[in-house]
């Protein structure tokens, strides 16, 4: 290997050159040594210093309460656009009418058709007193035939008493009768006996015969009256059969009458409470004519204009917003950082068009944000992927500004868990989400229920 270098280097003095002497002398380059080095400890130090972990989202002023939103008032009615009462950018009352339609239904064109439908209604009512006046009467009948019918089902029970008593003395008498027919047949042939023998004057046998047949006679007599007895009591039997069988015939009749006196009440009063219900509609539907405020507000735009015009039911025909309000805004946040959100959590909140200087991790140091607290998070995603949540002001911190309109633009910052710089530094390169922060008193909660 050729050697063509010399063993004892030559070092280079720039001590001898001028322009080299002058440069290395000058005092700046120590000032911006002492800068740099001063700089990167700065920067060391400031990754130590503690960060507020926070959620970023955006949305729009809104209100509190879903009853103080802007809202579109409807007709309930079909009609034609008759007269206009507000203009737009009016105040309203609560109740102000707003505008006047007429109708264009032919069944409703009657101006008197209220009134006329309760006189049917009262007529309906006459009528059904008519069937009640008339269900009560048949009921007072219905009582008299079966009071009638009780006396006279008595009077046949004595009668057949009386026939039982009339056939059991008419068969004493026949047998008296009989015991006499004997008695004059003995004594006859008594007297024959005697007459053959000498003993008896033929006169007394001729008084013997006429006394027999006499009895003979009243035998037949008494067995025709006994016999008559007898039928009388079967006539008085066959009558009560005849007086149960009429007066239920004229009950079932008077029973059949009142059903259908009551079937027609019932009608009746199903037609009044359908007459009294139709009344009540069109009661209504003439105070459907005025269209009225239901709060007071101001007229934020017609959606329709001029006379004449028909519309349908449930056409829109003004906008309104609400007079009174409790402000609020409603931010939009990523799906990750959703269990991240609780009720209650501290939000900072900035205004488009309203000055502003924010540093995200020290909101202590931000100006132009204002105060509030999450008061409701909805579970359910939005159509633009994201997560809806509402914020109300802090009642502690500033008031916000009064000139904020609804709909204005917002953006929110909400504020979690405090760090040091260099861990959130690490975690945002890495892609970490944010630390799960739980307030004192949520943890406390959670705690005593362990």
């Amino acid at each position: 290997m050729l050697n063509i270098s010399d063993k004892n280097p030559v070092t280079f003095d720039g001590s001898r050159y001028k322009t080299i002497k002058e440069l290395s002398n000058r005092p700046h380059y120590k000032i911006l040594r002492r800068l740099i080095i001063g700089i990167c400890i700065v920067l060391v130090l400031v990754l130590f210093l503690p960060w507020t972990q926070n959620i970023q989202g955006s949305g729009a002023v809104t209100t509190l309460k879903p009853d103080q939103r802007p809202q579109t008032i409807h007709t309930a009615i079909a009609g034609r656009i008759e007269k206009w009462y507000v203009k737009e950018g009016d105040f309203v009352n609560k109740g102000d009418t707003i505008l006047f339609i007429s109708e264009i239904k032919e069944e409703y064109f009657d101006p008197n058709l209220v009134e006329n439908t309760g006189d049917q209604v009262d007529a309906k009512k006459m009528a059904l007193e008519s069937y009640g006046g008339k269900v009560s009467a048949l009921d007072v009948q219905i009582g008299s035939l079966q009071k009638e019918q009780k006396l006279k089902l008595e009077q046949a029970s004595n009668k057949i008493k009386q026939a039982h008593l009339k056939v059991k003395s008419d068969s004493m008498d026949l047998e008296a009768v009989r015991t006499q027919l004997r008695i004059a047949e003995t004594q006859f042939n008594r007297a024959v006996n005697l007459n053959r023998e000498g003993l008896k004057p033929l006169t007394e046998v001729e008084e013997k015969r006429l006394k027999l047949q006499e009895s003979e006679a009243k035998i037949l007599t008494q067995e025709n009256k006994f016999l008559a007895a007898k039928n009388d009591l079967i006539n008085a039997e066959v009558e009560i059969n005849r007086i149960i069988a009429e007066y239920s015939e004229k009950v079932s009749k008077a029973n059949s009458d009142k059903y259908t006196a009551l079937s027609t009440k019932y009608d009746t009063e199903a037609q009044v409470t359908k007459l009294q219900n139709q009344y009540v509609n069109y009661s209504i539907r003439n105070g459907l004519y005025y269209i009225k405020a239901p709060q007071s507000g101001y007229i934020n735009k017609a959606m329709l204009g001029g006379l004449g015009e028909t519309i349908k039911e449930g056409t829109p025909v003004v906008s309104i917003m609400p007079a009174g309000y409790d402000i609020a805004v409603e931010s939009y946040v990523e799906p990750i950082d959703l269990p991240l959100i609780h009720k209650g959590a501290k939000v900072r909140v900035w205004f488009d068009g309203w000055p502003t200087v924010v540093f995200s991790g020290w909101p202590g140091i931000s100006y132009g944000t204002f105060g509030g607290r999450v008061v409701a998070i909805e579970n359910f995603i939005s159509p633009n992927g994201k997560y809806r949540i509402l914020i109300a002001p802090d009642k502690a911190e500033e008031a916000w500004p009064k000139q904020l309109s609804i709909g204005a633009g917002a953006q929110t910052m909400a504020l979690l868990d405090v760090v040091p710089v260099w861990y959130e530094t690490w975690r945002v390169l890495n892609g970490f989400p944010p630390n799960y922060y739980q307030p004192a008193a949520d943890a406390a909660k959670e705690k005593a229920k362990k």
